[in-house]
């Protein structure tokens, strides 16, 4: 090997759970001749970069061949150069000022962003038929899809923390035959790796939040929800009750927001800074060193620290935003979980709904079922994403202001009739009986009642709409008649009740 390969071999110390995943990985190479596409899934804070810099490590020395490890962001591509050279591996980053790549340059690694090389490649001025491996870090993103095909004596092996993509379009087994799972969070945390998490859940309001194109929510509504006189309140309230004086991070979907949160935590006398993507990198690399070292610090952020940032010393994670997007769910509170000597727990306070979406962060997950099932794992979180968005308009809560609850969840009343072994219309039997009680209660006669019946016409709309979801395969015609039939009975039902009242009231 030439002086820029691997320049001296060094004894990695790696936990056992990584040993025995970069044995599973090596295996799974072996098995075939072929190249071949292999997916490793292991938790934010379980060391995948160390893993897959010593796995390219024992390959280039196994094999002779050259690998290229692929990111999406320019800090990853820093982080992931420094960890191979700590293993002793030379490698070149072929980054925007990186013009020429020499054919024989000696290196057997290189590191590069997805929009950089397929730049080089386009220029052609990197060869990919000499790569013999491809590593690609967050694998879990959409944008390494298009160079994957550009490498064709290569095997491919994609990390991830989570091996679903949020576009059902591009499923993740389309890219990859095989899924290794690496350790579980509840596991990795039971062994002493990763610290013990504390959730502080908040019911937000998320009726004013609108989906964009991409499926999450819009920076405009976020912002101005958590904007909002109300949720800056709840996020100090929450702040000064579970994590005043703990090293905190602020996770936000908006610029707005994040510099409101700045500016309210300054008034208020707490150390605070501000960070987004148009920080300039030296004002950036000073607010993290100032986070580094001042005692209790709360750093606010926007789309900026969910990967490539690792400061242990993070005490606290808030989530001041709602998100569709379970990866992001899990890097934010990543950002928190590494653990040290006086660090075994940390704190989660979840102010978006997001562990009612998505459930605990450690939680277990049937990695290989979601994998192998992404349509269903999918539905199941756009249900849960539909069910939490629909909010009763304060309009329609103004018709009813004796009632306390006016909403009824539909896929919960039927999964409980389901476990009773009862039929399922009798979930439409009682929310019919929950409207006719609204009305009553909210109304002097009879035919005030049936007229605030009117009123209920969208809610009627959404809840025949689940119970339709809930049932399977329903025709239109179906839920067109099952509504008429709502409406009736709920009409008959209020006179019902409403006789039932005077005769009650006639008797005492």
């Amino acid at each position: 090997m030439s002086e820029n390969t691997v320049v001296k071999t060094r004894s990695t110390k790696l936990y056992p759970y990584q040993e025995a995943d970069i044995n599973k990985l090596i295996a799974q190479l072996d098995q075939s001749a072929a190249t071949q596409r292999i997916l490793y899934q292991l938790p934010t804070g379980g060391g995948k970069t160390v893993i897959f810099s010593e796995l390219a490590r024992r390959f280039i020395e196994k094999s002779n061949l050259k690998v290229m490890i692929l990111t999406h962001r320019v800090e990853l591509c820093a982080q992931t150069s420094r960890t191979l050279k700590g293993l002793g591996i030379g490698n070149k980053l072929i980054n925007s000022g990186v013009k020429k790549i020499l054919g024989r340059d000696g290196q057997v690694c290189y590191v590069a962003m997805v929009e950089t090389l397929k730049n080089r490649i386009k220029d052609g001025v990197f060869n990919t038929n000499n790569i013999g491996l491809v590593i690609i870090d967050e694998a879990h993103h959409n944008s390494f899809h298009k160079l994957l095909g550009k490498f064709v004596n290569a095997s491919i092996i994609g990390v991830t923390a989570t091996p679903f993509s949020s576009d059902i379009n591009l499923p993740m087994r389309r890219f990859y035959d095989h899924l290794i799972v690496g350790e579980s969070v509840s596991s990795l945390i039971t062994q002493g790796f990763l610290a013990k998490p504390t959730t502080w859940k908040y019911d937000v309001e998320l009726n004013t939040l609108k989906t964009g194109i991409h499926g999450d929510y819009t920076v405009s509504t976020s912002d101005e929800l958590y904007s909002s006189n109300s949720m800056l309140d709840l996020l100090k309230d929450a702040y000064q009750d579970h994590a005043q004086n703990k090293k905190t991070l602020i996770f936000n979907n908006g610029i707005i927001t994040s510099k409101n949160v700045c500016y309210m935590f300054n008034q208020l006398g707490f150390p605070v800074r501000h960070l987004d993507n148009s920080t300039p990198p030296a004002e950036r690399a000073e607010i993290l060193l100032w986070f580094k070292k001042t005692k209790g610090a709360i750093l606010t952020s926007v789309s900026i620290l969910t990967t490539g940032f690792d400061e242990p010393s993070v005490q606290a994670v808030i989530i001041n935003r709602a998100t569709t997007s379970l990866t992001l769910y899990h890097q934010m509170i990543g950002r928190g979980s590494r653990r040290l000597a006086n660090k075994k727990t940390f704190t989660i306070i979840d102010l978006g709904n997001n562990s009612e979406r998505f459930g605990n962060w450690n939680d277990p997950i049937d990695w290989v079922q979601v994998f192998n099932n992404p349509e269903e794992f999918h539905e199941k979180l756009s249900t849960q994403t539909v069910h939490q968005a629909h909010c009763i308009p304060s309009e329609l809560r103004a018709k009813f202001p004796n009632t306390l609850e006016l909403s009824f969840d539909i896929q919960a009343a039927h999964q409980a009739a389901v476990e009773q072994h009862v039929k399922p219309k009798i979930v439409i039997r009682d929310s019919i009986r929950q409207h006719a009680l609204m009305c009553l209660d909210n109304s002097e006669s009879i035919m005030e009642a049936l007229n605030l019946t009117e009123h209920l016409d969208a809610e009627i709309n959404w809840r025949i709409k689940q119970y339709g979801k809930c049932l399977g395969n329903v025709t239109k015609n179906y839920t067109d008649w099952l509504k008429e039939d709502y409406i009736s009975k709920l009409k008959k039902l209020i006179q019902k009740l409403a006789s039932r009242r005077e005769l009650h009231k006639t008797a005492v």
